[in-house]
């Protein structure tokens, strides 16, 4: 860690559990940083406050700021509600929650006799921002739809960092953060107890599952954080859910690797998710594109259908979405074919859904 002591000169902008700040440093000069207050408490203009400037110094896009770690001359009060699950664990930071699946919560028995999620529809894709794209497929279908989402451990730990989520509360019928990620509406241990949680607790009739903001990838066939998609397949499938497959698709990428068809796609669903994942591409790309898609799914393994989802009324969809479409900094006019493909997704789940 970067460590550095500094001072709060202004406060900027809040979103649910988050809260900018100006910080001078001695070292550093004006420092942009992120508090989230349930953890460390509310700084204000003239508090001391320690940091952790290694984001920050290595200039990263979606995490690149400096985290408080704490406001040492005025503690947060203790915490109010009780619980025994300990997340971001054995670090400096650990925090204890109150899980949806211990036993002193009144979803305990729930969690503990369910053993499927009754055929529900489970779009799963590599990035964050593919939900917003997701649910505007989902209620492009239909409204009436109730979507939870389950956040997984791969990007940020907290759910409250996600602006996503602060734009999408009161939309989606809840969140449910897992493993060591925390902040959801729900807590859970695993991703197959978040996708339970999600069913019979939320009564969800569409799950999405993707990691939190902020992909970990190295260039390497198997080392993004992303990986993690085809197991939570594995997970929809043993708990006899259906898996769909929100492809990340791309014209715009400057990197060959995530053009066409994304290799975090065609590695996460085509090697790792082994009891099978459908995966929807949508109509309506360029010839050239729709062309590159086709040709970057034909290797993959029978277990993987894949279906071409109309895509009439989305772009339109895609438009009205309460938060702004951004993936890899570029927008929806930019990267078009990726929120496509998830909004593509959506629908697909919606269609799905079982009769009540």
């Amino acid at each position: 860690m970067r460590w550095r002591r500094g001072r709060v000169t202004a406060t900027g902008r809040t979103w649910g559990d988050a809260l900018e700040l100006t910080v001078e440093v001695p070292q550093d000069g004006a420092v942009r940083a992120l508090a989230h207050p349930s953890v460390v408490g509310t700084p204000q203009v003239g508090d001391e406050v320690l940091l952790n400037t290694t984001a920050w110094a290595q200039r990263l896009g979606t995490g690149g700021y400096a985290l408080v770690v704490a406001v040492p001359d005025r503690l947060p009060p203790d915490p109010e509600v009780a619980g025994h699950l300990v997340k971001a664990r054995y670090t400096g930071l650990q925090v204890t929650v109150q899980g949806v699946d211990e036993q002193d919560t009144p979803h305990h028995r729930t969690i503990a006799d369910a053993d499927d999620v009754d055929g529900m529809p489970v779009v799963v894709a590599d990035l964050h921002s593919a939900l917003p794209a997701v649910l505007a497929g989902v209620h492009a279908e239909s409204r009436e739809l109730r979507v939870a989402y389950v956040m997984t451990d791969g990007g940020a730990l907290p759910a409250a960092f996600s602006r996503t989520l602060d734009a999408l509360a009161g939309t989606l019928a809840g969140v449910v953060t897992t493993g060591q990620a925390f902040g959801g509406d729900l807590e859970a241990v695993s991703v197959h107890t978040g996708l339970l949680a999600a069913r019979h607790v939320l009564h969800a009739d569409v799950t999405v599952v993707t990691q939190g903001p902020g992909n970990l990838g190295t260039g390497t066939p198997w080392g993004f954080s992303g990986v993690a998609a085809g197991d939570a397949c594995n997970a929809v499938t043993v708990l006899g859910g259906l898996p769909v497959g929100a492809l990340r698709i791309s014209d715009a990428d400057p990197r060959p690797r995530h053009r066409g068809v994304s290799h975090h796609s065609l590695t996460a669903f085509g090697r790792v998710a082994l009891g099978g994942v459908t995966l929807v591409a949508p109509l309506g790309l360029s010839p050239e594109l729709a062309g590159q898609v086709e040709e970057d799914l034909a290797g993959q393994p029978e277990r993987n259908p894949v279906v071409w989802v109309d895509t009439q009324g989305l772009d339109d969809a895609l438009a009205a979405s309460p938060v702004t479409l951004s993936t890899m900094g570029r927008g929806l006019a930019e990267e078009r074919a990726y929120f496509l493909a998830a909004a593509a997704a959506g629908r697909y789940a919606a269609r799905s859904v079982r009769p009540a």
